[in-house]
């Protein structure tokens, strides 16, 4: 029975797709796995069979041009996917790369998860600049229209994620936050403004700081908590609840950058692509979320059968998703020798 026979049934369970789009989705996450790349010259060198490789490029390029994908329903696919069952942190978190003269800026909304975050709805920019404030609400927006009853722990992300009108919003709908500040950003206790550089500056390095009085951030009154690093800089988390484990929540923001890592130069090289057009841009990171997750799990069961040993600086010498995309990536290589490698790594795929 070819690969093809085994992963289409699978993948079937988690996209309501007809047969011939299952079947090229099956084809994809083969190729970008073997592959390691998304640019479509490469990956139609991947796609198994007798069709010519200038056949399998067409297919490529006419999946990315035609397809219609719901990305309501890919979302709500996904989500069962990672199957967290307690409410969900959510991180947001822009990247951008360029590719010739065009600019590629995406905006997007993660879930936390065992290191990594997990794409769930993401738009990209017409702008090359920060995100707007109506571009962040419109996505959480789409958030709440997806999973109207899903509970969230909170939202956390990075220095470029701040301002009132942006904050009033989070506010009003009660979604707890944790978002990093820019040390020249200013503090106002009721009576004056201060900067956190001025306002911490005798923190020593390791030491953490709690305002016991909320401040006021862009006209929006939030609780402060401040460390200094190793390196000597500040890290100032404001938040709109007073809570114990501050740093240690908005830490998992961290897993957002992870993501990014594999999606770009230590996974599947997204800045590789040739394609321009937002739309079709936005189909391949879709399809690069669901190879995502098949490494993920692949590299989570990995780790359970042998935990790697941790290296002086206290880390494993591989995250659970290289683990992952190493073994199907080998299962791939050696389909006929070791079969049972690669039915293996269904089961995965299948979360079975």
């Amino acid at each position: 029975m070819s690969e093809f026979s085994r992963l289409r049934p699978i993948l079937g369970k988690h996209f309501q797709w007809h047969g011939a789009r299952l079947t090229f989705l099956a084809q994809f996450l083969v190729s970008v796995i073997r592959v390691r790349s998304v640019n479509l010259s490469e990956l139609s060198t991947a796609f198994v069979g007798k069709t010519l490789q200038a056949s399998n490029y067409k297919r490529l390029q006419r999946f990315f041009r035609e397809f219609r994908l719901d990305y309501a329903e890919f979302a709500y696919s996904i989500a069962a996917w990672v199957g967290i069952k307690e409410d969900w942190v959510l991180v947001l978190d822009r990247t951008q790369w360029e590719f010739g003269n065009q600019m590629h800026n995406v905006l997007m909304l993660a879930i936390a998860y065992k290191g990594v975050a997990i794409p769930l709805l993401w738009t990209l920019l017409a702008n090359r600049s920060n995100s707007y404030s109506y571009q962040r609400k419109a996505l959480l927006h789409r958030f709440k229209r997806i999973f109207p009853n899903q509970g969230i722990a909170y939202l956390t992300a990075d220095r470029e994620f701040i301002g009132k009108d942006w904050l009033s919003y989070l506010c009003d709908r009660h979604i707890r936050f944790c978002i990093r500040i820019r040390e020249c950003d200013h503090l106002y206790d009721g009576q004056r403004s201060l900067s956190p550089r001025i306002l911490f500056a005798n923190l020593q390095a390791g030491e953490i700081q709690v305002l016991s009085k909320r401040r006021r951030v862009g006209g929006v009154w939030v609780f402060v908590v401040a460390t200094r690093l190793k390196d000597g800089k500040l890290l100032v988390i404001i938040t709109s609840e007073q809570h114990n484990s501050v740093l240690l929540d908005y830490a998992c923001r961290w897993q957002i950058e992870t993501l990014f890592g594999c999606l770009k130069s230590r996974g599947f090289n997204l800045e590789a692509t040739h394609i321009s057009r937002r739309d079709r841009l936005s189909k391949m990171l879709a399809l690069l979320t669901i190879a995502l997750m098949w490494s993920l799990h692949t590299g989570e069961w990995q780790h359970q059968q042998q935990k790697l040993p941790l290296k002086k600086h206290g880390r494993p010498p591989l995250s659970l998703f290289r683990l992952g995309l190493d073994f199907l990536r080998r299962a791939l290589f050696n389909l006929d020798a070791q079969p049972i490698l690669f039915r293996q790594s269904l089961s995965f795929l299948s979360c079975t």
